[in-house]
């Protein structure tokens, strides 16, 4: 079989879109993270998530340190830092890397919330497995966003590796 089989012949074309498709991971989760943490600094958003950090064992402690909207605002400022992180893998891939973890442990703790939230699994269409669209729809759209910091992860370390 030659070289020039349509298979051969579309490894290239493929790894730019592979190439394009890693750096376009990167901004989104860094765009997603700076909007909903910039959210984090107003009154809507502060008690909109207290009703998933509240029943949280994980959380839901920081209410009694902090008020909701303090708790709030610093959970912004860590959601801006992780973007900014990420987006340091344009620079160096090690800030990218502290960045892509701490976004591992930020959408594993938001999915723990599943199992903590009120609401989450759906009565009206049999209960569980059927969620609810809010928050169990909500909630789990950081699945794909937990797989897409641990791809950011692993390809951090991997430009790591090449320096």
């Amino acid at each position: 079989m030659s070289d020039t089989t349509p298979a051969t012949s579309l490894a290239p074309l493929g790894a730019r879109i592979e190439h394009a498709g890693a750096a376009a991971i990167f901004i989104a989760l860094a765009v997603i993270y700076f909007w909903f943490g910039g959210m984090k600094f107003t009154a809507y958003e502060a008690d909109g998530i207290a009703a998933l950090v509240g029943p949280s064992p994980l959380l839901g402690w920081n209410y009694s340190l902090f008020s909701v909207r303090t708790f709030s605002s610093l959970l912004g400022v860590l959601e801006i830092s992780i973007g900014a992180l990420l987006l340091g893998r344009f620079v160096n891939p090690a800030l990218s890397a502290l960045g892509a973890l701490l976004s591992i442990g930020l959408f594993v703790t938001t999915l723990s919330f599943m199992a903590t939230t009120p609401g989450v699994f759906e009565p009206l269409a049999g209960g569980f497995p059927a969620i609810s669209v809010a928050p169990g729809q909500f909630l789990l759209k950081d699945l794909g966003l937990l797989a897409a910091s641990v791809f950011a992860l692993g390809h951090s370390l991997r430009l790591l590796g090449r320096r």
